[in-house]
């Protein structure tokens, strides 16, 4: 459901915060989606802000059929309110390919022919996602014989390669680009636009000026963030909220059959990811009327009370 504002006509800049929820539709909202959705939800809400919904979809191969649509209707359930009309990326794959061309033409990005297993037998440091540092082979041209299968961004060297930056729950983090990540991906060789290029690119364009989200995503921000830089696009404030973990410690996700949410749990639902969150939620608001807990629950928030957990059991 929509929720029109005056700031939302008169464009991005008109307003002073502005937050986004942007799931995945690889399947329907739980409870871990639910703790990222009321945390931005109550962080735009309280700062008087903004706040939008975004289907990233941009990895066809990952959606499922029906699932958008599923967590539009999940939300209204629960009566969250969005600003303006909901973004789809891949309905925007040409702004992230005009985005990929100012990059090409700033020499930032570079061709690569490497598949998989080519990376794998010649990689030698593990990246921050578990992967491997892409050793740089197609960084000074694809060789001979050889033909392009992505497209990769170039990360800086040596002291210009370390980012740092001020989480708002997390603290102060830095992660060194080169030792860490390598290279990244940005045009894949099945000829999908990479998460990272597109959530930049709508992050500026809908000018999200707050990004709040899973501490899943941490190890991504200083990608974002060099993108950022090299597009010379504003770098929004960050704060990565506890992921929900099942009993193995495994993100609730779709492949850890994590249960998806009832549509009917009302306040009793936000009341449990609230708690999530670190804030002291009363019986009678875990019972109340949706339109009762909405108000209390802004008027309580703050930042200052979610724990600095990367990973959390719901209780």
């Amino acid at each position: 459901m929509t929720h029109p504002t005056p700031a939302a006509a008169s464009g991005p800049r008109a307003v002073r915060y502005r937050g986004r929820f942007a799931p995945s539709p690889s399947g329907p909202l739980h409870f871990g989606s639910l703790v990222a959705a009321l945390g931005s939800y109550l962080d735009a809400r309280a700062a008087r802000g903004e706040w939008l919904l975004r289907i990233e979809d941009v990895d066809q191969p990952r959606s499922v059929a029906g699932a958008a649509d599923d967590i539009r209707r999940t939300l209204e359930a629960f009566a969250f309110e969005w600003d303006g009309e909901v973004v789809v990326q891949s309905r925007r794959l040409d702004l992230y390919h005009a985005a990929l061309v100012r990059l090409q033409l700033a020499g930032d990005v570079y061709p690569c022919a490497c598949s998989r297993r080519e990376v794998a037998d010649s990689a030698t440091l593990a990246s921050v996602d578990g992967g491997l540092v892409y050793p740089g082979t197609c960084r000074t041209g694809v060789p001979e014989g050889r033909a392009a299968r992505a497209w990769r961004m170039r990360v800086p060297d040596g002291d210009a390669a370390r980012l740092a930056w001020i989480d708002r729950v997390q603290g102060a983090q830095t992660q060194d680009l080169a030792r860490e990540v390598g290279d990244f991906i940005l045009l894949r060789a099945d000829g999908q636009f990479a998460y990272q290029l597109a959530v930049v690119v709508d992050d500026a364009l809908q000018g999200v000026t707050d990004v709040v989200r899973g501490a899943d995503l941490l190890a991504s921000t200083p990608r974002q963030i060099w993108l950022q830089q090299r597009l010379g696009v504003a770098v929004p404030r960050y704060a990565h909220l506890p992921v929900a973990t099942n009993a193995a410690g495994e993100k609730l996700s779709k492949q850890t059959l994590a249960a998806a949410l009832d549509v009917n749990a009302g306040s009793g639902a936000l009341a449990a990811a609230l708690r999530f969150l670190g804030h002291a939620v009363p019986a009678e608001m875990a019972s109340a009327p949706l339109a009762e807990f909405w108000p209390w629950a802004i008027a309580q928030w703050s930042m200052a009370r979610v724990p600095a957990l990367r990973g959390k059991i719901p209780d």
